[in-house]
């Protein structure tokens, strides 16, 4: 990435945050230590699974690590048996913190989100679609949604810059009549 400006760079320390404005793009490399290993993946590029009835989230699976794995939910045909319902079930993470980000798309199982948003579901809260997407989804044929899920296998801390940004009107969501367009 070639660009040349200012470039608010925000890293994280500890609890706390600094700013660094830089005059270049910081992907803008020539090259790399070898202390961190950067990569890139095309969500674009990711060949959706699809199956007759709904399939878990880890069907998706892209990356696994230690302590946590990336899901990719990209455009792809609904189920296509003759009594599928696409939507997914409600469900609870019993060993993980669950965050999605919205990338781009239609989401079939939420309103009131887009592009750019992040959702984060604590183990053990049960989650899933809004009132009446559920219904909404029987007979749909394919979804263009791009989301990228990232389930953590220890607790999420909710840092105060992330509070500052939160929806608090999120939590109501699933309330019948809440929904939000």
């Amino acid at each position: 990435v070639v660009q040349e400006g200012e470039f608010e760079l925000v890293c994280k320390y500890g609890d706390r945050y600094q700013i660094h404005i830089l005059q270049w793009h910081p992907y803008d490399l020539e090259g790399w230590d070898g202390f961190v290993y950067p990569w890139a993946f095309n969500i674009q590029e990711y060949a959706p699974v699809v199956g007759k009835i709904h399939l878990p989230p880890p069907v998706h699976l892209v990356f696994t690590a230690r302590n946590f794995v990336v899901c990719n939910f990209v455009p792809r045909l609904y189920d296509f048996h003759p009594q599928a319902i696409p939507a997914p079930y409600y469900h609870s993470n019993i060993d993980s913190d669950e965050v999605l980000y919205y990338v781009d798309g239609d989401f079939m199982s939420r309103t009131g989100i887009g592009p750019g948003y992040l959702t984060l579901h604590k183990m053990g809260v049960p989650h899933g679609p809004q009132p009446g997407k559920t219904e909404a989804s029987v007979g749909k044929k394919e979804t263009y949604e791009y989301a990228v899920m990232v389930d953590t296998f220890r607790p999420l801390r909710v840092t105060e810059h992330f509070r500052r940004a939160m929806d608090p009107e999120y939590n109501r969501s699933w309330l019948e009549n809440q929904n939000r367009s």
